[in-house]
């Protein structure tokens, strides 16, 4: 893929590289628990070093273990991060199906 100069050239790209459910899955439970881990971190500081190891570290086993492909964060960290979010919200909303 050529770099993409704006998130919604991106998006294609991103939702081709979830095709696996249980990929979708895991992206959605590590983007659960990371927002938990965020939410506590005022009360329990080390939540928030927590929150990024679950939600890549989730993300990370859903690509090498059941998509079978390399995650789009080593090359788009930004555009994957808003991607996650977006897909996160778009299976919230049904538009995604795990």
């Amino acid at each position: 893929m050529e770099r993409p100069e704006t998130f919604e050239e991106f998006w294609p790209y991103y939702v081709s590289q979830h095709q696996n459910p249980t990929c979708r899955k895991l992206h959605f439970v590590g983007t659960t628990i990371a927002m938990g881990c965020l939410a506590v971190s005022p009360v329990v500081p080390a939540a928030a070093l927590a929150a990024p190891v679950a939600g890549y570290g989730l993300a990370w086993i859903g690509h090498f273990f059941f998509e079978k492909n390399r995650p789009a964060t080593f090359r788009r960290p930004f555009y994957s991060l808003a991607g996650d979010w977006v897909m996160f919200k778009d299976i919230l909303i049904g538009r995604i199906r795990l």
